[in-house]
């Protein structure tokens, strides 16, 4: 198999995990499951779930009930992506077998990086994004680690440091407990982010939980979304859903601790809770 990450690409990526955006380099272009064609294929496959697709003339901020939908299906939108307006992501795309094996190489490839510096790689997911002409993706963030390669045309990304007064942690605790991915965008955070300008073969690092935008080029767009998650992660989660709750009953809690302190003591409390919830059918 080609090899994906240069052992530079490693070496810069060492440099930036797990709290630093910044740009790699990749070998996935050309690859035959990453064409139009075989994506058309790919969203027959999928559970319908697992496709979300939008209109992509859209601002960098936007509430998501407005957002609209071209009423087109997954695979008419794709095979249509030229002229159609519209963004759409194929998710959890290793349910497919060949798409789970592109997955594991690509994530079996930096895992000497990951694994030192925040244990096992849990939670292992790919996304596969296809974009028309000029199409945006809202500012959001991710609940994931991540890793973007861009496989064909281009794309300008600001990705903005995840900082409390960009991102309140009420608008995390709100997020782990089923509210939408979207943060509120103000102009002010364009200066206070960091610009990536992603051609083919270009790949960025975006750090977990920091939020960005993502608009497209003059041409489609295709970009594989490679994400993992650590046990710091669940922790972090189930820290702001218990956050939630105390807040609801007029606690003022405090913020996770920052990687790498441990998160384990709330965290066990929310996981009880949960358990307790479930067993009486809350």
């Amino acid at each position: 198999m080609t090899t994906i990450f240069t052992q530079n690409d490693l070496d810069r990526f060492a440099s930036l995990y797990p709290e630093r955006a910044g740009k790699l380099s990749h070998g996935l272009v050309g690859h035959p499951l990453l064409t139009l064609d075989s994506l058309v294929g790919l969203a027959g496959r999928l559970d319908r779930k697992d496709v979300e697709y939008n209109a992509g003339d859209l601002p960098y901020g936007v509430d998501p009930a407005e957002v609209s939908h071209t009423g087109l299906s997954p695979q008419e939108t794709i095979r249509r992506i030229e002229e159609c307006g519209s963004w759409m992501v194929l998710k959890n795309v290793n349910k497919d077998p060949a798409y789970a094996a592109l997955l594991e190489a690509a994530l079996g490839e930096v895992a000497p990086v990951i694994e030192p510096v925040s244990g096992e790689m849990l939670g292992k997911v790919g996304f596969i994004f296809v974009s028309s002409p000029n199409a945006v993706t809202p500012f959001h963030l991710d609940p994931e680690h991540n890793i973007l390669l861009q496989i064909t045309g281009s794309k300008t990304m600001l990705i903005v440091p995840g900082e409390e007064d960009v991102v309140p942690s009420e608008k995390h605790e709100a997020y782990h407990v089923g509210g939408h991915r979207n943060v509120a965008w103000q102009e002010e955070y364009q200066r206070r982010g960091e610009t990536f300008e992603l051609v083919p073969g270009d790949a960025v690092h975006v750090p977990f939980m920091w939020p960005h935008w993502v608009r497209n080029g003059p041409e489609p767009s295709i970009s594989f979304s490679i994400t993992w998650k650590t046990q710091w992660v669940y922790q972090e989660a189930d820290v702001r859903a218990m956050n939630h709750l105390l807040r609801k009953v007029g606690i003022r809690p405090n913020a996770p601790a920052a990687f790498p302190r441990t998160n384990m003591g709330k965290a066990m409390a929310y996981r009880a809770i949960r358990k307790a919830r479930g067993r009486v059918g809350l």
